[in-house]
């Protein structure tokens, strides 16, 4: 994750990065990252930070996050990406019920009476969920008393612009252009 500090305090500028790459690394977003830009005037007090994320988020699966095979009785799931084991046991407790799911390991499932072809396709996290993650995220970076925010997003770019005073319209302006600057439309 490339990040780039527009700001006159080099001390405030080092805290905020390190905050951010906490933040978001806790959080497990910092793999979806590509590139953030934080402009940083607490004088005005204007804030700006703009994400380029890897990727659009999109709807991930039970298939895209780990390997599905028939076994006897049902099918065994190896989930590869860790992060989506919690969501994967919700989902399937939902659908086949507490009983029918056998977790051998923390990431080695047997689910009775299951066919691999229904399995595969039931998705575990929305593209949303990222994006929502990741602007609560950017929201508890910025300071306290940040009261109005406007938040553009478009495909893979998401710019948040906040102040503790009014949200004046050269403020808003000016998050727009960080964000076409950024990769994201100009039309948000």
């Amino acid at each position: 994750m490339d990040i780039e500090i527009i700001g006159d305090d080099t001390y405030g500028n080092e805290a905020y990065v390190k905050l951010f790459d906490d933040i978001m690394s806790d959080l497990n977003k910092a793999v979806l990252i590509d590139r953030v830009q934080l402009t940083l005037e607490p004088a005005t007090p204007l804030f700006i930070f703009s994400i380029v994320l890897r990727a659009a988020p999109s709807a991930k699966t039970i298939g895209d996050v780990s390997t599905v095979r028939t076994d006897v009785g049902g099918v065994h799931i190896t989930i590869t990406q860790e992060r989506y084991a919690p969501d994967i046991l919700k989902e399937l407790w939902a659908r086949y019920g507490r009983k029918a799911v056998y977790q051998q390991t923390r990431f080695d499932l047997d689910v009775t009476g299951a066919k691999e072809e229904d399995v595969n396709p039931i998705v575990v996290a929305s593209g949303e969920d990222d994006r929502r993650e990741i602007m609560g995220a950017i929201w508890r970076t910025m300071p306290e008393g940040i009261k109005n925010r406007k938040t553009l997003i478009s495909d893979n770019v998401i710019t948040v612009i906040a102040t503790e005073e009014v949200l004046l319209p050269e403020m808003i302006e000016r998050g727009r252009q960080v964000h076409k600057a950024m990769g994201g439309s100009d039309d948000v």
